[in-house]
């Protein structure tokens, strides 16, 4: 099942308390405080990780609390700090705090290992209170409360490529083709009920060793009003650099049902409707014999079936991926150099 969005509740662990306690001597009752400090409650963390690809492990667990530090005892034994929780999330998850909506985490390096909620401190005992005015404290500390929150976890798979058609388009075809991916392919519309992730490998290629492709779901006419699959799978290609508009060569007009597709990501997202598009008219094997199929000015055609026009399909990505990498490389600002004067300046 492909979850990917969550709500959860967490409560990091409260600090243990500190202790309040007198040596205890013989022929001396009452010995100077040595009561320990309380241990620390346990933290929450979330860490991003390449071996989780949705949301359902932490969908099924609502709750995670961490477990509070050990009470500080007599003889200044401190208490021991609790274990700390770690949540594996899917690169590319969005974490918001459920009450407030703000955004607290956008995860998308594996490994990233961020605090959500901070376990509670432990409390001081009389030992560690004690001062020359107040060498003989009357009390310790008790432990401070974890936080608590409760997120909404929302993932946007991190791809170079999505593509975007009708029902039965061949994206998954087409995806099947260039990488290693096996979605389900049949006969039918809205095969695709979940994204699907590729990696293409193309190590003589102009934009590096290998880039990843997304397939969505299928989109309809008035997706956007809740037809079909409606429009919620469409975060899954906001983080994308090129979309690719697939339409069927058995359309009689390929430019108007790519009109359709864009109106509906328009709807969704202004940002996601202006990313750089390549047209593709696909299915171009089953209308061989036919003399009306025509291919719009700047289209491409392929069969991903016969592999006819792939390859060309391939290039056309690739040059625009190279084109956004060189435009965010020059986005960068570099560093200011320092200032330099001649001596008549200086004068």
């Amino acid at each position: 099942m492909f979850i990917d969005e969550t709500t959860i509740e967490i409560k990091a662990g409260d600090g243990g308390n500190g202790c309040y306690s007198h040596e205890k001597l013989k022929y001396k009752p009452k010995g100077k405080p040595d009561g320990g400090n309380g241990g620390r409650g346990g933290s929450i963390f979330v860490v991003g990780s390449k071996q989780v690809h949705t949301l359902q492990d932490v969908a099924y667990r609502k709750h995670y609390k961490a477990d509070r530090g050990a009470h500080g005892k007599g003889k200044n034994q401190y208490g021991k700090s609790a274990d700390d929780i770690v949540i594996p999330i899917p690169l590319g998850t969005i974490i918001h705090d459920d009450e407030g909506g703000e955004i607290l985490l956008d995860c998308i390096n594996e490994g990233q290992k961020e605090l959500v909620a901070q376990g509670g401190r432990g409390g001081r005992g009389n030992a560690a209170l004690a001062y020359f005015r107040n060498p003989n404290p009357d009390h310790c500390e008790p432990g401070k409360p974890g936080e608590e929150r409760k997120l909404r976890l929302v993932l946007k798979v991190l791809a170079d490529v999505g593509l975007v058609g009708r029902p039965n388009a061949g994206k998954s075809t087409f995806l099947s083709r260039i990488s290693q991916a096996r979605p389900k392919i049949a006969d039918y519309p809205f095969t695709t009920k979940e994204p699907n992730l590729g990696i293409v490998k193309n190590e003589t290629g102009p934009f590096g060793s290998s880039y990843v492709v997304a397939d969505i779901p299928g989109l309809i006419e008035d997706c956007h009003k809740g037809k079909g699959m409606g429009i919620q799978f469409l975060r899954h290609i906001e983080r994308t650099s090129v979309l690719a508009i697939m339409v069927e060569a058995a359309s009689e007009d390929p430019v108007a049902d790519a009109n359709v597709l864009l109106n509906e990501l328009e709807h969704y997202s202004e940002h996601l409707a202006a990313k750089p598009k390549c047209f593709i008219l696909t299915k171009t094997d089953l209308m061989l014999g036919d003399d009306t199929i025509s291919i719009p000015d700047g289209w491409l055609g392929m069969s991903a079936v016969t592999g006819d026009g792939v390859d060309g399909v391939l290039r056309a990505i690739e040059k625009v991926l190279v084109e956004q990498a060189a435009r965010a490389d020059e986005a960068v600002v570099p560093a200011c150099e320092p200032q330099s004067f001649s001596d008549s300046e200086q004068d």
